[in-house]
């Protein structure tokens, strides 16, 4: 009896985990009635690629990029290149989550004057790393996951998941302010042309670029770096700047 009692207990767990993974896989890559009321929209409906195409070029890449379980994913090991919108966003609320390979490296980037020419886009970037084994994670806390790449750190806030689950990353943009999110926590934030970011970035690799960090419709990107990434729920707002 007690052995019956025991396999009937397994089943019922069974099967609410499953019940709990179909609820998931349902509510990827969708909006609810209140975020559709706001203005959210899809970036990804886990189907279709139609809103994107390869970074310099009008279609998607033939190579490096796949539809996989609900994601957006880059293969790694095929420089297949940048993925952007073909939409441009000026005033945005951008949210997606991110799950990065062991010791892999990716990210997405916004503010991008796009090339006519190249597999990259040159912006601000959301830094996706293992902050654990890829070797970038030692050059500091502004090159780590969620951080504005380069420029600024995560604060100490910042709550990261291990590798293999997906995080959530948000990026605001509205007027001159830039946010970014991790987890549902705000753990970068800065002025567009203040002080403070003009130092960080004549003191970047970026200084050179005259451009670099102004307002502008962009573009987003997700960065093919070479390593194994996926992403998912891309969804955007576009918001009224202040």
């Amino acid at each position: 009896m007690r052995h019956r009692k025991t396999q009937f207990c397994h089943f019922i767990a069974l099967c609410v985990s499953c019940a709990a993974v179909a609820a998931q896989g349902a509510d990827l890559n969708t909006l609810t009635d209140q975020e559709k009321a706001g203005g959210w929209k899809l970036l990804f409906d886990g189907k279709e690629t139609s809103p994107w195409r390869a970074y310099a070029h009008t279609d998607f890449p033939k190579d490096g990029w796949v539809i996989e379980d609900g994601c957006l994913k880059d293969v790694g090991g095929v420089h297949g290149g940048d993925l952007v919108t073909k939409e441009e966003f000026t005033d945005f609320d951008l949210k997606f989550e991110w799950r990065i390979s062991p010791g892999g490296n990716s990210g997405v980037k916004y503010l991008v004057k796009e090339g006519k020419t190249g597999k990259s886009g040159v912006g601000f970037e959301y830094q996706v790393l293992d902050d654990e084994k890829n070797e970038d994670a030692q050059n500091g806390p502004i090159r780590q996951a969620g951080a504005l790449y380069y420029l600024i750190a995560p604060n100490k806030s910042k709550r990261l998941k291990p590798v293999g689950e997906f995080n959530q990353g948000e990026i605001i943009v509205r007027g001159q302010h830039v946010e970014h999110w991790l987890n549902g926590t705000k753990i970068v934030e800065c002025e567009l042309g203040s002080p403070a970011l003009k130092d960080a970035i004549a003191k970047s690799k970026f200084s050179k670029i005259t451009w670099f960090g102004q307002k502008r419709p962009t573009v987003i990107l997700l960065q093919d770096h070479g390593d194994t990434v996926s992403f998912r729920n891309l969804k955007i707002k576009e918001l009224k700047p202040d």
